[in-house]
């Protein structure tokens, strides 16, 4: 039986990046957040976690997001979500 992990860190990233001249992913983001699991699912069927104006569905298996709103409103275009486990803190 696999556990549902209680939080996650998204990374929202450019996807038109093409030299990161040597930077790590997270160094590149715009934003990022570490979101925790609410209890609920979403319209995807996948657990919903929030944190830092950031909902999202996410698959906790994959690390897909199936679903993501921030501050309310759809990811912006040339934006792409990335997830990664919370550092512990």
């Amino acid at each position: 039986m696999s556990t549902v992990p209680k939080r996650f860190e998204i990374l929202l990233v450019p996807e038109h990046v093409e030299d990161r001249g040597g930077a790590a992913v997270a160094d590149s983001a715009v934003r990022s957040a570490v979101v925790e699991a609410t209890g609920r699912h979403g319209e995807s069927g996948y657990p919903i976690y929030e944190g830092h104006g950031i909902t999202a569905d996410i698959d906790p298996e994959t690390r897909t997001v199936e679903a993501l709103l921030v501050d309310g409103s759809e990811l912006d275009y040339g934006l792409t979500a990335l997830v990664r486990p919370a550092a512990r803190g």
